[in-house]
């Protein structure tokens, strides 16, 4: 059973809108560009863990803080007598182990992933021997891109290739696994302690005035020109949107990027460089917020 389901990071849905509205510097750029990528890879691992059919508990993407230090975990997974931990990387290519060095066969190194979750591995030791859970863990590096390919894989090892993916699924769906309250209990404490604004965030600098001003279409991420019958109509996609689903997005966008200012008819209308009529986006507003103040004063939550 999923007791917390994956979502797309903050940092990435607040570059994705940016990136729409304004000129990306090359770091920020590359960072939206990994920030996909990773998404994309436990995207793909949540659908293929959907063939555990064992007793358990899943809990994704735990943002968590051990001594002053935070930790992330991609995928944690409880069943009867362990947990399992696992880290998922969506790189193609092929790479290799220099020692304790990861590379492309190129010979660029880029950050070991091994280290990555030994270090998870070990703050979550931490953690639950702080909260009084004794129960042995077991941790696991899947490389979930079918492109990627490891040279010389160490023979013991807790990293999963994906030509072996469907064989580890096959060993856990083996194992028998009956779960109690205690497994309960341990799932609502590390539930308790995920921190949901992470602090590794990186986003660049931006203000109101300087942004695009305009709709955006979901679909492809192309600005939206008009609309009839009360929907948009991309013509890059060609896909379809409800005006009111249009201006739910808009202010929803408009209150991640400045969750410091209110939001108010006017100034959903300048957002959308005017191209829903404030009457519309007054209606929508007040069928999908709460109203907060009086008459010109009036904004939504």
């Amino acid at each position: 059973m999923i007791v917390k389901e994956r979502t797309k990071p903050e940092e990435l849905v607040i570059l994705q809108t940016l990136k729409a509205r304004m000129e990306l510097e090359e770091k920020d750029a590359q960072n939206l560009r990994t920030l996909e990528k990773g998404y994309e890879g436990e995207v793909h691992f949540d659908h293929w863990f959907t063939n555990h059919i064992v007793e358990s508990l899943i809990i994704n993407d735990l943002l968590l803080e051990v001594n002053g230090t935070h930790f992330q975990i991609d995928s944690l997974v409880i069943t009867q007598d362990r947990l399992h931990l696992f880290e998922v990387k969506n790189l193609e290519g092929d790479y290799y182990l220099d020692g304790d060095k990861f590379k492309t066969v190129a010979g660029t190194e880029i950050k070991n992933p091994l280290h990555q979750l030994s270090r998870a591995e070990s703050l979550l030791k931490q953690l639950l021997k702080n909260l009084g859970f004794y129960i042995p863990l077991e941790p696991h590096l899947v490389f979930i891109n079918p492109e990627f390919a490891l040279l010389q894989t160490p023979l013991k090892s807790p990293i999963i290739l994906p030509n072996q993916l469907n064989r580890f699924m096959d060993k856990m769906n083996r194992t028998t696994s009956k779960l109690t309250n205690k497994h309960t209990k341990l799932a609502e404490a590390l539930l308790s302690l995920h921190i949901k604004k992470s602090p590794f965030s990186r986003v660049p600098g931006y203000d109101f005035d300087r942004l695009r001003k305009g709709v955006i279409c979901e679909a492809c991420g192309e600005f939206l020109e008009s609309y009839s019958r009360n929907k948009f109509i991309c013509r890059q996609c060609e896909s379809q949107e409800h005006i009111e689903s249009v201006v739910i997005r808009a202010a929803k966008s408009f209150q991640l990027l400045f969750p410091e200012r209110k939001v108010t008819t006017a100034t959903l209308y300048e957002w959308i460089d005017a191209r829903i009529p404030p009457k519309t986006i007054r209606r929508v507003l007040k069928s999908n917020f709460s109203a907060k103040g009086e008459c010109s004063s009036t904004y939504y939550e």
